[in-house]
């Protein structure tokens, strides 16, 4: 499968005293990836929050390779790694140009909005389920 891709430029806000973007806007640059990836493929938070189904971080492992500073024209990319009944895996990395800056393996787990988990409806890991390799 081929990964999403999203542009971000990274703005004096994303940066802390040393001029490097600061660590957690990191989080806010995944969030914006994996949530235009969804919109690429129909699948609007808007739209889960009227079924009552959400979805929440569970897990995030991230690799800080090497720092991002003010102006950079950066690349967010995300894939799909795994997808089980209640349970959407992401691999995602951003890039400046080809050098990968950072790297974030999550698990998104789904939930009702009224509390609790869910499972994801068939239509929806169906859209989500990376392609059979031949």
């Amino acid at each position: 499968m081929i990964a999403h891709r999203f542009p971000v430029r990274i703005y004096y806000e994303d940066t802390d005293f040393s001029g490097n973007v600061y660590h957690a806007a990191y989080l806010k640059f995944f969030e914006r990836g994996r949530t235009e990836f969804l919109r690429d493929i129909e699948i609007s938070h808007t739209a889960l929050a009227a079924e009552g189904l959400a979805f929440a971080v569970r897990h995030m492992a991230i690799d800080f390779v090497d720092a991002a500073h003010i102006d950079d024209q950066l690349i967010v990319t995300t894939q799909v790694a795994g997808v089980s009944g209640a349970r959407l895996t992401l691999d995602q990395t951003i890039l400046r140009e080809d050098k990968i800056l950072t790297t974030a393996h999550v698990v998104v787990a789904a939930i009702k909005t009224s509390g609790g988990p869910a499972r994801l409806p068939a239509a929806l890991r169906a859209r989500l389920a990376p392609p059979a390799r031949p």
